[in-house]
């Protein structure tokens, strides 16, 4: 027996719901939002109501009803424009720091320095940027003003730590032996160390 099929009826689909209140919510957010803007713009912005430029102070030629006598030449020496000496401004000379302020300065990079010196010796020919690091510590060090009580060592004694580094720097390039260049740079670094109090 067959079963009996059921009838297909076509029925109207159902009304989609009416969305006006999600258009007016997103009408209005917008509206906000420009009136926000605006707002921030016309406090924010400058207005073109800049100190006006003010009228300066000049003579205006005005027609005179008599006549004027105008001077005969002489022969009397014209002097032309003088130079005008322009004042020369030098700014007024660094304050001498304190020996305390400059060990202040300078401790964490010769702080540093002796364990960049061991990482190189471990690093053995692949300590190049250590001592590309170290030689720029060197730099700032070197830029720096010490107190004029130290002043001539420890430009000395900068000095004799770039020639260390250098030697060292060389060595390492060359593959040899690095052994005494750094222990040359750590005597020359911890002279310097000495000198600061450090």
């Amino acid at each position: 027996m067959t079963d009996p099929q059921p009838e297909l009826r076509w029925a109207p689909l159902p009304p989609a719901p009416k969305r006006t209140g999600r258009v007016w919510l997103i009408v209005g957010l917008a509206v906000v939002a420009l009136a926000i803007i605006g707002a921030l713009l016309f406090f924010l912005l400058p207005r073109g109501e800049g100190p006006a430029p003010e009228e300066s102070p000049s003579p205006t030629p005005t027609a005179s009803p008599t006549p004027t006598v105008t001077p005969t030449p002489t022969a009397s020496p014209t002097v032309g424009p003088q130079p005008s000496q322009t004042p020369i401004v030098t700014p007024p000379p660094a304050a001498d720091p304190t020996l305390e302020a400059f060990r202040g300065q300078v401790a964490p990079r010769l702080n540093d320095a002796p364990r960049g010196l061991d990482f190189a010796a471990g690093a053995g020919q692949d300590a190049g940027p250590i001592v590309d690091t170290l030689q720029a510590d060197l730099q700032w060090l070197s830029d720096l003003e010490p107190p004029s009580s130290i002043a001539q060592s420890w430009r000395d004694g900068v000095q004799a730590y770039g020639q260390r580094l250098d030697e060292l720097q060389t060595a390492i390039a060359g593959g040899g032996n690095t052994s005494s260049a750094i222990d040359a740079a750590r005597a020359a670094v911890q002279n310097l160390r000495t000198l600061v109090g450090l």
